[in-house]
């Protein structure tokens, strides 16, 4: 598939930036981020220098802006689907796989922090790192934390994928990975691409069908968390799950 590089600059009325002009000059741009770091520089210069990677001449500061005026922000350019931004004018395989490439890399580093320490220890960074990877996904996904008895990462799996309003749930196959990964602990993780994460009854079902069946393998059950745009939301505070979380 072959690199575009024609787009449509004309933003949207509520649209981030009203203009996508002047060019910029790559030179100074990366003198900024190893002179004054990174915070010296506004989200759609990151974009502009990501896009370095993909665009080896020409100014990228147009096509920086015009994604962002389309996704809303630099975080909405990041996590939008390939098949989204394939279909965006102006990206083609370089680009995509460059920004695909960077949220890819924030997500693991924020999974190898999580595994340092007793997940249940840090509450916000385990909420931070599921908000980045789950917060924006289009379609609903079901991921599966496996904890040790001291409440380290074992093992993050998605385990499955649905719609937008509905992804199946395999108790049998988290036991299985239960028993697989010798954890003594879970945290259950799904998404609501809707951006409200209330749960629905089907939720709160499942959360205690899945309690239920760990509990034979006297593995605990410590959370089930709904992750939207809007926020989130944990089924052992709202007082849907019962029994004890070390």
């Amino acid at each position: 598939m072959a690199e575009r590089d024609t787009f449509d600059p004309a933003p949207a009325p509520d649209a981030p930036f009203s203009s996508t002009g002047p060019q910029g000059h790559r030179g100074r741009m990366r003198d900024r981020l190893l002179g004054r770091g990174a915070e010296s520089l506004a989200d759609y210069e990151l974009l502009e220098m990501l896009l370095f990677l993909a665009f080896k001449k020409g100014d990228t500061k147009p096509l920086a802006k015009a994604l962002i005026n389309r996704f809303g922000s630099y975080a909405g350019v990041l996590a939008a689907a390939p098949e989204t931004l394939f279909a965006t004018p102006g990206l083609g395989q370089h680009s995509v796989a460059a920004i695909k490439l960077v949220q890819a890399s924030a997500i693991r580093l924020a999974r190898t922090e999580l595994a340092s320490a007793p997940l249940l220890n840090d509450w916000e960074l385990l909420i931070d790192y599921l908000t980045m990877a789950m917060a924006r996904e289009t379609v609903e996904q079901f991921r599966v934390l496996y904890l040790d008895n001291r409440n380290r990462l074992v093992a993050d799996e998605v385990a499955s994928r649905g719609t937008v309003n509905h992804t199946p749930v395999y108790v049998r196959e988290v036991v299985r990975r239960t028993v697989e990964t010798g954890a003594t602990a879970l945290i259950i993780v799904h998404n609501h691409p809707s951006g409200d994460p209330s749960p629905s009854r089907d939720d709160i079902e499942m959360t205690k069908e899945v309690q239920r069946a760990v509990a034979l393998l006297d593995v605990t059950l410590h959370d089930h968390v709904i992750i939207g745009k809007a926020g989130w939301l944990s089924l052992r505070r709202e007082g849907f799950l019962t029994g004890a979380a070390a």
